[in-house]
């Protein structure tokens, strides 16, 4: 289940967020968690199963495109359609815009399974878009 970021879940999402190669240095996370918590077009996004937060995905909308800025899941969870499945339940919020990827999420991305609801129109506003 999808599950809007809030302050009770600070120590969770640090927690998930840290797995990511760029967020290792605890006053880099600790700016990360504060973007997500102060600006308006950054959302902070994270999915529950049975046994707890598994996982974290985080996007920066503008008017027209959303664009994944981190996505992580527990590495007891992994390769098991979490990033794919927290990835769609973020496009359905968003249906409207165009999805894009940084460079840190390009890579994660070209290996999910998303929606076939993502058109090559869409593909084709950006570069890395999926």
């Amino acid at each position: 289940m999808l599950i809007r970021y809030n302050k009770s879940h600070e120590k969770i999402a640090m927690g998930l967020l840290s797995f990511n190669p760029d967020e290792k240095d605890l006053q880099k996370l600790l700016q990360t968690i504060n973007e997500y918590e102060t600006l308006a077009n950054r959302q902070l996004y994270l999915w529950k199963e049975e046994e707890g937060f598994i996982g974290v995905i985080g996007v920066m909308l503008d008017d027209h495109q959303i664009e994944l800025q981190h996505l992580s899941v527990n590495p007891s969870h992994r390769d098991k359609g979490f990033g794919s499945l927290m990835v769609n339940k973020v496009l359905e919020l968003f249906p409207d815009k165009t999805f894009t990827a940084n460079e840190t999420t390009a890579p994660f991305i070209e290996k999910l399974e998303l929606k076939d609801s993502i058109t090559p129109q869409t593909q084709k506003k950006h570069p890395l878009s999926v």
